[in-house]
């Protein structure tokens, strides 16, 4: 008996680096997350709360707006329209709300296709900031002294885990948009960063928060527990923590542990 069909016998299913994820197991994943919210997840949400990492999602549809719509087609080609009839409602009303909110604002796309239809930015040749690396590039100087890498692999701009504070902001910044976020400051004094965080589609709150490499030295560091809405570390080892925790290394391992 092979090693899968082993694990198929006892219900399990392998999990971790080199392994792709399964196409229904990422849409039960998702669609379960979506009815039990009872509407579209964000990054955030889905980072915090579904099996798997964003990362398997946004790589099969280009991009996170374009996963209500991925999940859709998935739905209808596999025909889960009874079973999940409720969550692609909930999809139907993101997608008219979207559309909708797109006239209104005069930013909706000429094409008048909502997002997820089509493909990413990636398949564009743009990377996530709008602009085509290759006007960039080919401007770069090349440093004669210095030695030339290959492409990096990793899925962050920062090739290695931060071993303190000042890595875990930068590290926050390279995939906050990823995660729901929008920057409005960044302070010496606490708190840290007053962010913009995507609650449901379209609609955002201001968050207060403190970065922290061990979630445990906010406590070292004496901050009043009313000043912060959400601690961003690399380490979560504050056990009782009354603050809500968004540990980096979680989010990062599970983009790394999934494959699409």
């Amino acid at each position: 008996m092979t090693y899968a069909r082993a694990l198929a016998e006892c219900g399990l299913e392998r999990k971790g680096p080199g392994y792709e994820a399964d196409g229904r197991a990422l849409f039960e994943d998702w669609a379960g997350l979506a009815r039990k919210l009872g509407k579209i997840p964000t990054m955030a949400e889905y980072e915090m709360e579904g099996s798997y990492s964003v990362r398997p999602l946004t790589r099969r549809y280009g991009g996170w707006t374009h996963v209500p719509a991925g999940m859709m087609e998935y739905a209808k080609k596999e025909r889960l329209e009874v079973e999940w009839g409720d969550v692609l409602d909930v999809v139907a009303r993101y997608a008219e709300r979207t559309a909708e909110e797109g006239r209104t604002s005069g930013r909706g796309n000429r094409t008048g296709v909502w997002p997820g239809a089509g493909l990413g930015l990636h398949s564009r040749g743009l990377h996530s900031s709008g602009l085509d690396r290759s006007e960039t590039c080919g401007r770069t100087r090349v440093l004669a002294d210095q030695p030339v890498y290959g492409m990096p692999l990793l899925p962050t701009p920062l090739s290695h885990a931060p071993t303190n504070e000042l890595g875990v902001v930068f590290l926050f910044g390279s995939v906050a948009r990823e995660l729901g976020f929008m920057v409005m400051r960044l302070q010496a004094e606490f708190p840290d960063c007053e962010a913009m965080r995507e609650v449901e589609p379209g609609r955002w709150q201001r968050v207060r928060i403190e970065f922290e490499y061990e979630s445990r030295n906010f406590l070292a560091h004496m901050h009043p527990v009313a000043g912060c809405d959400l601690i961003v570390c690399w380490n979560h080892n504050w056990k009782d923590c009354p603050l809500e925790v968004l540990e980096l290394k979680r989010a990062i391992s599970t983009q790394l542990s999934a494959v699409s």
